[in-house]
């Protein structure tokens, strides 16, 4: 996979691995050549996510993860699949960016007693989740991607985090 990441926070030492991780096995589960897919993910801290929010949902606050999709592939049935993502005239699949915000995961990791790597990575797939198209925002979106989510983490062994 072509995986751009750009460390704006030291602290996000070890955020390359998790991520090449989690999106191997995202991009598998959804039937993708992870050499075909290309993803930016920024490693950032409270104050830099906190501008990326305002900017782009006009909250002004921290939050864990954003996500910048290249391209709309939410369903449009509620709870239906998503689309899958077709290469470009290159051959390659822009899947989009990620931020996220090292202070956040660090408190909410600590607040439910994960580890930090779990919860970066818990993160990481649910970001890339929604550049694959899924979504939270109506109840069965909602349940059909924790289900996902829920799948992909089993598979990296890390526990159901909606199980607290």
């Amino acid at each position: 996979m072509n995986l751009e990441i750009t460390i704006e926070d030291e602290r996000w030492q070890g955020l390359e691995p998790l991520a090449e991780r989690a999106l191997s096995e995202v991009l598998a589960f959804c039937g993708l050549e992870s050499d075909l897919c290309e993803i930016s993910i920024l490693g950032c801290d409270d104050e830099r996510i906190a501008v990326l929010n305002a900017e782009f949902r006009e909250k002004p606050s921290p939050t864990n993860v954003l996500s910048w999709p290249a391209e709309d592939l939410a369903p449009n049935n509620p709870g239906g699949k998503p689309t899958v993502p077709k290469p470009d005239f290159t051959g390659e699949i822009t899947l989009g960016d990620i931020a996220i915000s090292y202070d956040t995961c660090a408190r909410e990791a600590t607040e439910t007693g994960k580890s930090i790597e779990d919860h970066v990575t818990h993160l990481i797939v649910h970001g890339t989740l929604h550049l694959l198209g899924y979504d939270h925002i109506r109840d069965l979106d909602a349940t059909l991607m924790e289900r996902v989510e829920i799948e992909i983490l089993g598979k990296l062994g890390i526990d159901d985090p909606y199980n607290v």
